[in-house]
């Protein structure tokens, strides 16, 4: 028995799909909601095996093919959230409260509203044999996992699993904008540095090295970097006027075991949000040659022990790859929606979504979901039951040109 929208999104807190617990509980659920006798249904599975894509096809499969243009809608969302751990919860985040003009929990707006809508009219046509043999292209929900720690799921999805080279050529991915249309978003680049030394009773400083020390003149390093990229102008500067440029953060340090052991390692996190047709790996070139010189010049100057410096080299590793996305304006599929919702124009988000992963399997994606993003990531976080209703309309409407109309 298929239920409400509202009903359905209470099915779908209530499942704690923070990140750090494995996803498949709600992936489960969802196959089991959409096992209907017009969805194929497949799971991509995580390395691990905890974690899960859900990919649910309704209509026909040659539409979809390279010869027919790869017609059709994907309506995309992710199933995770991030954590409900802060203080000022009024009610349980996993539980769905009903607050006059909005839905509150964690993940109502970021992004299970969406989801509960793309599931239930999947499922309306599902669950319909003469509404799907309507169907001239098909409609396909892409339900990722990871998608709040790095875009994850989507990258394995493109990577690693092959009917996704199949997909229509069209996305909605379902991110809180308010119902305004978005055609491009800067990426997020997580980078982690590790810097050396050798440990040492903190009495014996000269048999050891001070893996922390050098991390001072990385950081001078790295904010002479950021104040470098700031100044830069961006080919797409124009598309993000508040911050038109790649920001970088240094974000966390971690070092040290104990006040009287000299330390052996500390770590730095740092982030990066390069715009669309930015050199990236130039980009991450530039840290490591920033800070691999502040840590030599440390090196050179240290007073000599009686072992060699443990590789001044800092090592670094790319933590996560969000890639940014940038569609063109006259895009069937923005100008479509832009139609639709009254807007002039695609805008742009300033986070990173699975689209920037999608993009590359020849989608032309589109960021257009219900609620706000100044709601998500925060206590009590809401979704406008208006939003909730008018997106409905608007994603109806989709289905009904690229699958039913096969425009």
């Amino acid at each position: 028995m298929l239920l409400s929208d509202p009903e359905l999104l209470a099915r779908l807190v209530a499942f704690d799909s923070t990140s750090r617990n494995s996803n498949l509980p709600i992936a489960d659920f969802l196959c089991s909601y959409l096992d209907l006798p017009g969805v194929r249904l497949a799971r991509d599975l995580s390395p691990g095996g905890d974690k899960a894509n859900v990919v649910a096809w309704i209509g026909p499969e040659a539409a979809a093919g390279a010869a027919a243009g790869r017609r059709g809608l994907v309506l995309s969302g992710h199933m995770d959230v991030v954590p409900a751990d802060e203080p000022g919860w009024r009610q349980d985040p996993f539980t769905l409260a009903d607050l006059g003009d909005r839905w509150s929990a964690r993940g109502a707006c970021d992004m299970k509203g969406f989801l509960a809508l793309g599931a239930n009219l999947a499922a309306e046509l599902g669950s319909d044999a003469a509404a799907t043999g309507r169907l001239r292209a098909p409609l396909v929900l892409v339900f990722t996992y990871d998608e709040e720690v790095g875009t994850v799921g989507a990258r394995h999805l493109v990577e690693s699993f092959a009917p996704a080279r199949e997909l229509p050529a069209r996305a909605i991915i379902g991110e809180p904008t308010s119902l305004a249309v978005a055609r491009a978003h800067k990426g997020h680049l997580k980078l982690g540095l590790t810097l050396h030394g050798r440990s040492a009773h903190s009495g014996y400083p000269h048999l050891g090295v001070n893996a922390i020390e050098p991390a001072g003149e990385v950081i001078r390093a790295l904010a002479g970097l950021r104040r470098e990229l700031a100044a830069e102008t961006s080919p797409q500067a124009a598309l993000f006027p508040e911050v038109p440029y790649v920001p970088l953060n240094i974000g966390t340090i971690a070092g040290g075991s104990a006040i009287n052991v000299v330390p052996e390692r500390c770590c730095l996190g740092v982030g990066l949000r390069p715009l669309p047709e930015t050199d990236v790996p130039a980009l991450v070139e530039r840290v490591r040659r920033r800070a691999a010189a502040a840590v030599a010049a440390v090196a050179a100057g240290a007073a000599p022990g009686p072992e060699p410096w443990p590789g001044p080299e800092p090592e670094l590793e790319i933590l996560s790859d969000s890639p940014p996305m940038l569609l063109a304006d006259e895009a069937p599929l923005c100008r479509w929606l832009c139609e639709r919702v009254g807007q002039r124009a695609g805008g742009t988000v300033s986070f990173a979504t699975d689209a920037g992963w999608l993009q590359r399997l020849g989608i032309e994606c589109v960021i257009f979901g219900p609620g706000s993003i100044e709601t998500a990531h925060r206590p009590n976080e809401w979704i406008p039951k208006r939003d909730l209703d008018a997106a409905r309309g608007h994603l109806a409407a989709a289905i009904r040109h690229f699958c039913l109309e096969g425009s």
